[in-house]
């Protein structure tokens, strides 16, 4: 088994702070745990040697596979369900007559394999439905992990993932391709954007600003710095009266944050 020293976990942890936001100076464990096979398998013959070679590689494809073994992409539909519900039932009805163009915009910020996105879909087209509203209301999904788009793009999943989901749902948005496999929909897929995005980017290059933001599970990863910095950035990139959704085990400090706490995990921008 190989192990990491002290002067490599620091060099490891510095580089994935300063160019990814991600902090995992407490995960020495995890990050041996995670990376020891694929040092083996790929012929290093120590830490050493591996971040040399994935530092220097210009393509980024090496670093890219460091964080898709790093950051977990665990999600399954209908994840912390109240979010769900409160878009559904208060948001949506609460915004929707304020669009005079009809142009909807929702964004999914490190959206993993795609259960959130096609959810945040599927509720989209339940609420346009029952109403006869032909609104241009795709969601935005982005991530950093590339591994974890392709997922997300594929749009397939295992049934544990859908063990939250209403049979209507199964019925009207998935396909079952085999036993215990299911699809995403062709008419769901096309209401979701993805996009390779990394949240530290120093400006946002989003022209028009998000009615809702779904951040979830995320800036657990962060230190408090970043996370302050990308706070104040997706409020800049929220429109007055849009909404932030965020981990139900993550808070935001009041007094470092224009928006308005709403409950636990939703925040407002009012003004």
């Amino acid at each position: 088994m190989l192990s990491i020293d002290d002067k490599q976990f620091m060099r490891l942890t510095d580089y994935l702070k300063s160019n990814f936001g991600v902090n995992l100076v407490k995960k020495r464990t995890l990050v041996e745990s995670r990376l020891n096979n694929y040092l083996m398998k790929n012929g290093f013959s120590d830490y050493s040697a591996y971040l040399d070679y994935a530092f220097a590689d210009d393509t980024g494809k090496e670093v890219g596979q460091m964080l898709n073994l790093l950051t977990t992409n665990y999600s399954y539909f209908m994840r912390e369900w109240e979010h769900f519900r409160y878009f559904r039932d208060r948001v949506l009805p609460e915004i929707a007559p304020t669009l005079n163009d009809g142009d909807l915009r929702t964004w999914s910020a490190g959206c993993s394999t795609g259960q959130e996105p096609y959810t945040l879909a599927m509720l989209l087209s339940d609420f346009l439905s029952d109403r006869g509203l032909k609104w241009d209301a795709k969601v935005l999904a982005t991530d950093i992990s590339e591994k974890a788009l392709d997922a997300a793009k594929k749009g397939v999943y295992q049934d544990d993932c859908l063990k939250n989901v209403p049979s209507v749902w199964k019925l009207s948005y998935f396909n079952r391709i085999s036993a215990g496999e299911w699809a995403v929909s062709d008419r769901i897929k096309k209401e979701v954007i993805f996009r390779r995005f990394n949240l530290i980017e120093e400006h946002f290059p989003f022209t028009k600003k998000f009615h809702v933001i779904f951040c979830r599970n995320v800036m657990i990863y962060f230190n408090e710095e970043t996370k302050r910095k990308l706070v104040s950035r997706f409020y800049e990139a929220t429109a007055k009266g849009g909404y932030l959704f965020i981990g139900q085990s993550e808070s935001l400090d009041k007094s470092e944050t224009e928006y308005e706490f709403v409950m636990p995990s939703v925040y407002k921008k009012v003004v």
